[in-house]
């Protein structure tokens, strides 16, 4: 099964060890075993080597796969759910995080003239970034390599590492920062909601009821704050995952369909094709070929 998203977000308490500048944390663990929704004062760098599945930024809900970097402001709400059916051949996940206090930045500042914009710049940022291009490899490597360094020199992989992710075009935004309004707390609902109960039937007064709402009520908020309606993008949701199945698992279209929610694999196709241009298993060869 997949991890279940929780209601609560977690406050978390960062350890950093009084000898050590910043946290370090490179991980193989089973799928479901990665810490749920929380979040916590510093800023932190995460790198998915193995693991694909759904991940919680903010109040933004997407598929994720192995090789994304992500970066978090401070006290951002996230989580990653990785998927069952993505792992190494002992059920494990690997990722590494490193976790910094906004402290370590300012005193970086100081000290090193040639960070300066590159601190500001980094923190200046209030939204989750995911990286790409150039950027999105120099900084895996970056990461990979501090994995076997020792303390001294992974510090001045860290210094690189920030002078990189500060001074780059290369990124997307991934995630907001999370609002406490009735507003976005009911959009947050609403997308824990979808994305725990996808692989089912939902119906209009069931995910309205959830958020205490009417059905004319709730179909009226999501279209506003969504700019589609619930159905719509449940079902973009689900295509998603799909894809995201099509591309990292070996499993027949047929079962790829049930367990992305679509009851009918006639259907499933169809409105693969009407959404993505090409048929699943078009698509999974076109993966297959680095085309897409």
């Amino acid at each position: 099964m997949r991890g279940k998203i929780t209601n609560n977000v977690k406050y978390c308490h960062v350890n950093i060890d009084p000898d050590r500048s910043f946290y370090f944390d490179h991980v193989h663990i089973i799928w479901n075993q990665q810490i749920t929704l929380h979040q916590h004062d510093e800023l932190e760098i995460s790198y998915i080597i193995t693991g694909s599945g759904t991940r919680v930024i903010g109040d933004s809900v997407d598929i994720f796969s192995k090789g994304e970097v992500i970066f978090l402001p401070p006290n951002m709400p996230h989580g990653w759910y990785f998927s069952e059916n993505d792992h190494d051949e002992k059920g494990k996940i690997e990722n590494i995080t490193i976790i910094f206090r906004e402290s370590l930045l300012n005193g970086l500042a100081q000290v090193f003239p040639e960070l300066q914009e590159k601190v500001a710049a980094v923190k200046r940022n209030k939204q989750s970034l995911s990286f790409s291009g150039e950027t999105l490899m120099a900084v895996q490597k970056c990461m990979v390599t501090m994995v076997s360094q020792n303390s001294i020199d992974r510090l001045s992989s860290f210094l690189k590492l920030i002078s990189i992710i500060g001074d780059t075009p290369e990124t997307y935004v991934v995630g907001t920062r999370y609002q406490k309004d009735s507003v976005a707390t009911k959009m947050q609902e609403i997308n824990r909601y979808m994305v725990n109960n996808y692989q089912r039937d939902i119906s209009l007064d069931e995910i309205a009821k959830h958020v205490a709402m009417n059905r004319s009520s709730f179909c009226t908020f999501f279209k506003k704050e969504h700019g589609r309606s619930f159905f719509t993008a449940l079902t973009e949701f689900r295509i998603n995952c799909s894809c995201l199945m099509l591309r990292q698992t070996p499993m027949a279209v047929a079962d790829i369909a049930m367990a992305a929610g679509f009851n009918d694999v006639p259907h499933y196709n169809r409105t693969f094709k009407k959404i993505k241009g090409i048929s699943p298993k078009g698509y999974r060869l076109q993966c297959q070929d680095h085309l897409i």
